[in-house]
């Protein structure tokens, strides 16, 4: 069940047709000792919180930030042209309770009324992270992502990836299964990106997750046109097109980094079980099940991954599973959790593998084993041999 100012900041960005999303970071909160300050905001889609071009020259705008516990702030928005060239929301007075360690990792929303007024949110339960992007169609990668009058604003691939979505998207007329996507994904990223070839594993996935996202998205502008412009029967009918839409959004970005995963393990040589039905159904077992279940075989050889997009409160739920491996792995693309969460999650015998271009945005000297996907692949194959 999701929140209350959830549910608001969905009805507000759909009802203003604009928003800006992002992942709270390190330096955002004032963490890193950098002369840098406040949230840094995605450069697409500028005109919809400031009036300050990206030129050459500094600029700022001021406004007034109403925060989820009813504070407003008399803030300002500055482009940092002349060194920087960012864009960072500034300036919110003594005591602000939203740029604190505990912060890290948390969505940031914000929802211009004007671009002199904003509504913004703070959400640090997955679900409610979710939801969210579920209903405004976006997937927040690294900096942030913009809902832009009614649209999501996704960054334009090259020549040759627009070709191919095009030819992958024309003959559809029902969804494919979420793994005909994600190979598709990875075909193009190696026709189409020049280093291809000589990206990390580390590299690669964020590339396939990236490119999968903007290949459903425009799949599903074409196979849902018809459902969304057709006269609607009635409020349930209407109800029921919305959640079926926002369903299939949530269900996709959560097997497609599963998809991504089970490539990588498999590229690497690394046998394994995805799925497997063992004691609290865990997304991934290496070796395998039937080493999981033979009691002969060393536990120290096994090794369990709970695969989750998103792991700031759902974390725990990988300590139930396969409970005969008392330390569990856990592989995201959450940008950032706090100190405190990172801790928790190492009492409780959690090792994270996370992209290496992910984890600067995670606290400086975290309290955790944090992995690369390329430093988790030569571990565990110690391991198993």
């Amino acid at each position: 069940m999701v929140s209350p100012d959830c549910e608001r900041a969905i009805d507000l960005a759909l009802a203003r047709r604009n928003a800006v999303l992002k992942f709270i970071s390190p330096n955002d909160a004032g963490l890193t000792k950098s002369h840098q300050y406040g949230f840094l905001l995605p450069k697409a889609g500028w005109e919809i919180f400031t009036t300050c071009p990206p030129t050459k020259a500094n600029c700022e705008t001021a406004v007034l930030v109403t925060w989820p516990n009813g504070q407003t702030t008399d803030s300002r928005v500055k482009w940092y042209g002349l060194k920087k060239s960012e864009y960072r929301l500034t300036r919110f007075g003594a005591d602000f309770p939203y740029r604190t360690a505990d912060n890290v990792g948390d969505l940031l929303v914000l929802i211009p009324e004007s671009i002199e007024r904003f509504d913004a949110f703070v959400f640090d339960l997955d679900e409610d992270i979710e939801e969210l992007q579920a209903a405004l169609g976006l997937e927040t990668f690294e900096r942030g992502a913009v809902y832009r009058e009614g649209v999501a604003q996704l960054e334009t691939e090259d020549e040759c990836l627009d070709r191919n979505f095009r030819r992958f998207t024309a003959p559809l007329s029902v969804f494919p299964k979420g793994e005909v996507f994600s190979r598709a994904a990875r075909e193009f990223v190696q026709e189409c990106v020049a280093k291809a070839a000589k990206m990390t594993i580390d590299e690669a996935l964020v590339r396939w997750m990236t490119t999968e996202y903007q290949l459903f998205r425009m799949a599903e502008r074409q196979l849902c046109q018809s459902d969304i412009a057709r006269p609607f029967r009635d409020v349930d009918d209407f109800l029921e097109t919305a959640a079926r839409i926002m369903n299939r959004r949530k269900a996709r970005a959560g097997r497609s980094l599963e998809n991504h995963v089970e490539e990588v393990l498999s590229s690497s040589g690394i046998p394994h079980d995805m799925r497997p039905d063992v004691d609290g159904r865990p997304d991934v077992v290496i070796p395998g099940r039937t080493e999981y279940l033979d009691p002969s075989f060393p536990v120290e050889k096994l090794c369990v991954i709970g695969v989750k997009t998103t792991c700031k409160d759902r974390w725990r739920q990988v300590l139930n599973e396969a409970k005969r491996v008392p330390r569990k792995h856990i592989f995201t693309t959450q940008p950032g959790i706090s100190t405190n969460q990172l801790a928790e999650m190492n009492a409780a015998g959690v090792t994270l593998i996370v992209p290496a271009r992910l984890q600067k945005e995670y606290p400086p000297d975290q309290p955790i084993t944090m992995l690369t996907i390329e430093e988790f692949v030569k571990d565990v194959r110690r391991k198993i041999s």
